[in-house]
């Protein structure tokens, strides 16, 4: 029976995957949910259980490392081993970088403790018994991850550095027979985007993208599970974010006017 640790399990995302593993695999999957809030760990334990799935929860702050160490060890000692790993715990944020002041920059850090650190730890401690499972490791990042998308310096710089660093760990780990798979969404319809942090670091209740076209979370959901079930390298998930890393290439200055079109008119920058 596989066991998979999903990190930022409490809700959106993290909280469908888990929903729909438990669901697809009728009892024969081991869930390790993780994340800071005990209580909505609780309610997505109760659904995963209602269908058969065993599960442990495991509160966890991915930005402090000897949590990240505690929740593989309790993985191992509750069930065996661990099979795979979903880093999906992370923070979103909002702001033009002119408006952030020096006495707030502090924030990038803590963003960059959660989105990148967060996954860096988690997987150096489940690595061991990953590799002894030839298992997989699953990475969700966002499409700021391979755009740079305005009014998000911080959160995409968070995200390019979980590209980088997962794609040289897929490269390291082939031969292993450890699959890497990172998942790159757009705007999905998760409460992520209200808890983003703005200009002083503080959560602005409001999302600066248009959201007209946001994707279902049980769709992405279901994505990143058909990737990571494929072993796949990428997950890009529309037709749109495929044509603009084709642009980027070959038109780049009009991937920049793309991303600037998808914010609302109230968070552009100006003249």
């Amino acid at each position: 029976m596989r066991t998979i640790i999903i990190t930022g399990a409490s809700d959106g995302i993290g909280a469908e995957i888990a929903r729909q593993l438990a669901a697809a695999h009728h009892g024969q999957v081991n869930l390790v949910l993780a994340a800071r809030d005990e209580n909505k760990l609780a309610v997505v334990a109760h659904a995963c259980r209602a269908v058969g799935a065993q599960v442990l929860v495991v509160p966890t702050d991915v930005s402090v490392e000897p949590q990240c160490r505690a929740l593989a060890g309790a993985a191992v000692a509750a069930f065996g081993g661990i099979d795979a790993l979903i880093n999906n715990a992370g923070v979103s944020a909002q702001a033009l970088f002119s408006d952030v002041k020096a006495d707030d920059l502090g924030w990038y850090e803590r963003l960059m403790r959660v989105n990148l650190w967060g996954s860096v730890w988690c997987t150096h401690a489940a690595l061991p018994h990953i590799l002894a499972k030839r298992g997989q490791i699953v990475a969700v990042s966002s499409l700021a991850g391979l755009v740079g998308v305005p009014g998000r310096t911080a959160y995409s710089a968070t995200k390019f550095a979980m590209t980088g660093f997962f794609e040289a760990l897929r490269a390291e780990l082939k031969v292993a027979g450890v699959s890497v798979t990172t998942a790159y969404p757009g705007v999905v319809a998760t409460e992520i985007r209200y808890r983003g942090l703005n200009a002083a670091g503080v959560a602005a209740g409001s999302s600066g993208l248009r959201e007209d076209n946001a994707m279902r979370v049980e769709e992405c959901a279901s994505l990143i599970i058909n990737g990571m079930d494929r072993r796949k390298r990428e997950v890009v998930m529309t037709g749109r974010a495929k044509l603009a890393l084709f642009l980027k290439l070959v038109a780049p200055g009009v991937v920049e006017n793309m991303a600037l079109a998808a914010l609302k008119d109230d968070v552009k920058p100006k003249a």
